[in-house]
């Protein structure tokens, strides 16, 4: 089998290898074997799941929470001629049955599905109908409460497999401690443990902390002085984002700004120039990076504390994926660790808070208690604050608390365009035309101009339709709404809203199901990460690596002899700075090749020659790097 999945990945990949772990782990899932990968991001988990879907008779359920991510992947596999489909939130019943059928009849390769969608009926009868290959689970820490992004729904994921008893689960993800690691496979009814994990250490990424009050002029002089590949700037705040770019561009640095508030448009236009390296910087909140690939990310810059170890490795994580040398740097003030802590205490509202904003709700959407299962609403969250005064902050975190307790199902603003399904049958097409000759004209047009639409839904541009026609775009949104009040097509009109979808009906709060022993663990849990993240910042006696490493139970004592902390040691032979530059240009050199020190020295010409050698000396004993035999150096 490892010949076909090899022969797979050639094809629609184009990698003549799979890199460390991937083979072993898409051998384990092929032979039917449960399985758990851990791989850093960047480390190509995707693949893990794909191939081996690919290699296999049947389809492919994944499990993900993230829309934005669901519709990536499947544009990229639409793109290698894979037939792929995604259901999530926000899709119309049309759509959501014609996908199903499509899986349940062997059109599709791979399924998207969140896992609230596990739960409906409509998902258990499809499954039960489908032949599939494989159940992959992505972001699988979620499905633990140990984990530091805990979704109820995804404890649901373990009661589909009795209907899919002989597929085998691949869980993947890219943080996780040895608690959630055993969590994991518990939750999702291993067989038998089975875990490939690859170590957690970066050794290209040099991760700093520094204490600095002036954080604009530390950002200013990292991003002057990188002359190649680029970088992003993270931050908590959307406004901030903002303002980080427009000051950007002021000082002459190219920088754009992406956040979940804006139109899918402008964020995959942005995105688009960034990873095209027509701009340097991208100044975003944590919405952006998931599913992004760009290998020269040379510098991740975290203007404001994350709210857990796992987020900011994962965030600092995507610098680097082209193996060679780059750099993380977390700017820290006097007044950002009460801000974290404030954070934290506003995450989790008071539980009479909590369930006034749920009641009032109700009201706002105007759902009656019993009422509006499944049903999707357009919800403007800053609307919905300002009409009952409450704050965005206790809004958003209510009704994340929420839709983690499985009530409610939230989708960010994005654009969706109009689509269109001719559902009647073929030999019936004359016939309506006949009937009804005043809409000839336009199934004509969507007939010629639209392939597919017999089959599937069809992206629809009113206005160019219009123009075509010589009719007004009222003209043939009327026209369309007509058709399908004849059942003769369905058609979804573009979307520029958030959505929210209730799960279950509206409940009564006299009579409300959200666990406060729940609650109180998961504010518990989190106390206990926000710990973690100010320890990592005040500790300046550990290199940073060797902490991340510990914090997610792996063991090392080399440090990486670069980080802040690494370089504060080499005080007493050489300035900070001195060392800085000295150790990144011995670094890119040995990047290229082991070199004999002589060569190493000839190189190195701008810096004073016994700083060098010093430098050299420092990073043998901190192992960064190895003197061979005849003198010459290598990375370590």
């Amino acid at each position: 089998m490892s010949r076909l999945t090899r022969s797979v990945l050639m094809k629609y990949w184009g990698y003549p290898s799979f890199r460390p772990l991937q083979e072993d782990i898409v051998d384990a899932v092929v032979a039917g074997r449960d399985t758990l990968a851990l791989l850093p991001t960047g480390g190509g988990k995707s693949i893990c799941f794909q191939v081996p879907a690919m290699a296999m008779e049947g389809v492919c359920v994944v499990v993900t929470p993230l829309i934005a991510l669901m519709k990536d992947q499947v544009a990229h596999l639409l793109a290698k001629r894979i037939p792929a489909s995604a259901i999530y939130t926000g899709m119309h019943p049309d759509q959501v049955a014609l996908t199903y059928n499509q899986a349940v009849y062997g059109r599709l390769k791979f399924l998207y599905v969140s896992p609230e969608r596990l739960q409906t009926e409509q998902f258990l009868e499809a499954i039960k109908r489908m032949k599939v290959n494989l159940l992959a689970v992505d972001e699988s820490h979620c499905i633990s409460q140990w984990g530091y992004d805990f979704r109820p729904p995804y404890l649901k994921i373990a009661e589909i497999r009795p209907y899919i008893p002989k597929t085998p689960v691949l869980a993947l993800t890219a943080t996780a401690t040895a608690k959630v690691v055993d969590d994991i496979q518990f939750r999702l009814g291993f067989k038998q443990r089975n875990v490939f994990q690859s170590s957690f250490e970066r050794k290209n990424v040099t991760y700093n902390v520094y204490h600095e009050p002036d954080k604009f002029g530390v950002l200013f002089r990292k991003l002057q002085a990188l002359k190649e590949g680029s970088a992003i700037v993270y931050v908590r705040n959307r406004k901030k984002t903002q303002v980080i770019a427009e000051w950007l561009q002021s000082v002459g640095i190219s920088a754009t700004f992406y956040h979940a508030g804006l139109d899918s448009k402008t964020r995959d236009e942005r995105q688009d120039l960034w990873m095209k390296g027509k701009v340097k910087v991208m100044a975003a909140t944590n919405a952006f990076g998931m599913g992004i690939d760009k290998p020269d990310v040379r510098l991740v810059i975290h203007m404001d504390l994350p709210d857990s170890i796992e987020a900011y490795f994962q965030e600092a994580g995507r610098a680097g994926r082209d193996l060679k040398p780059a750099e993380a740097f977390l700017l820290v003030s006097s007044a950002d660790v009460k801000q974290l802590e404030d954070n934290l205490q506003q995450s989790f509202p008071a539980m009479d808070r909590i369930k006034l904003i749920y009641r009032t709700l109700g009201n706002y959407l105007q759902i009656p208690i019993g009422a509006g299962k499944g049903e999707m609403y357009p919800f403007v969250m800053a609307d919905f604050a300002k009409s009952y005064g409450f704050s965005v902050m206790e809004v958003f975190s209510t009704l994340k608390i929420l839709e983690k307790e499985g009530l409610l199902a939230l989708s960010e603003s994005f654009e969706e365009p109009s689509k269109v399904w001719i559902k009647a049958p073929r030999e019936d097409l004359y016939r309506f035309q006949v009937a009804f000759p005043a809409f000839d004209t336009l199934i004509k047009y969507m007939l010629r101009n639209m392939p597919g639409v017999l089959s599937d839904f069809v992206k629809f541009s009113e206005e160019t339709a219009a123009q075509k026609m010589g009719l007004t775009v009222d003209q043939v949104i009327a026209q369309l709404q007509k058709m399908e009040h004849y059942n003769f097509l369905t058609y979804i009109p573009r979307k520029d809203k958030p959505q929210i979808q209730l799960m279950t009906e509206l409940l009564d709060t006299k009579y409300f199901t959200l666990s406060n022993e729940n609650y109180a663990d998961r504010k518990r849990d989190a106390a206990e990460r926000v710990k973690a993240v100010v320890d990592f910042v005040n500790n300046n006696q550990e290199c940073r690596s060797i902490q991340l490493l510990r914090y997610f139970n792996e063991d090392s004592d080399k440090a990486c002899g670069r980080c802040d902390v690494c370089v504060s040691h080499t005080d007493h032979a050489m300035g900070n700075r001195e060392y800085d530059a000295i150790s990144r240009s011995i670094m890119e050199l040995l990047w290229v090749k082991p070199m004999p020190i002589v060569e190493v020295l000839a190189s190195c010409q701008d810096f004073d020659e016994e700083e060098v050698v010093e430098a050299i000396r420092w990073m043998i004993d901190g192992g960064v790097i190895v003197k061979e035999a005849d003198d010459v150096l290598r990375l370590a």
